[in-house]
């Protein structure tokens, strides 16, 4: 901690006025100094480690990787950096990515302020706080994981969604599947989201294997 004992905070957010807005939302508190800001996983990496705040509030999304793995890096280097995810989208498998990845919590931006200041109060004390909704939804989905209702979800699939999971079903990498059907690894990635998304899975192996049974019950 710096000054006073203060919480120390790292913002990384690739949107200036999400930033703006956080930083004066902690920095007129008492206890909580913002010391430092990076709009790009690769400036975060450098900065974090470098000033090692108490607490690094990360964006899930940032325009040359994710928050989760910054994450990942950072605790891997100093376990005493506390990870809060940042997120606009209640979105299941960066949850399961950022518990894996050692972060503190996962809140979303539509959060009231008030909150996110408890939020960041109870991750430096090294709480672990999930966002509630988010975590209940995920349990869900793991308790209905294995129930066969996936297949009328079929339908609500695009043409190019079910191509993909056709070839997620062969094993391919996301990769190899932008190089099969001409597109940038990025757009299948968010394809597949999508598509995971609506089948109700977090995993892609999950989807393999729901190909695998879908084409047992056609022979």
């Amino acid at each position: 901690m710096h000054e006073e004992g203060k919480i120390t905070v790292f913002l990384v957010d690739d949107h200036e006025v999400v930033r703006r807005g956080v930083y004066e939302l902690l920095s007129v508190e008492d206890d909580i100094e913002v010391v430092g800001e990076a709009g790009t996983a690769a400036d975060a990496l450098v900065r974090i480690p470098a000033v090692r705040p108490d607490v690094a509030i990360l964006d899930v999304r940032l325009p040359d990787g994710s928050g989760v793995e910054v994450c990942r890096e950072v605790r891997s280097q100093n376990e005493d950096i506390k990870c809060l995810m940042l997120t606009s989208y209640a979105d299941d498998e960066a949850l399961f990515d950022a518990i894996m990845a050692g972060a503190s919590g996962y809140v979303l931006k539509a959060i009231r302020g008030s909150e996110l200041l408890t939020a960041v109060r109870d991750v430096a004390a090294g709480k672990s706080l999930l966002d509630p909704v988010a975590t209940a939804r995920v349990l869900e989905r793991l308790r209905d994981g294995n129930a066969p209702k996936t297949d009328d979800k079929l339908a609500s699939l695009t043409e190019q969604e079910r191509r993909i999971l056709d070839l997620i079903g062969e094993g391919l990498t996301n990769r190899a599947i932008g190089e099969r059907l001409h597109l940038a690894e990025k757009t299948i990635k968010n394809y597949v989201s999508s598509l995971l998304s609506k089948l109700g899975m977090e995993r892609r192996s999950q989807a393999a294997a729901y190909v695998a049974r879908l084409q047992a019950e056609r022979h």
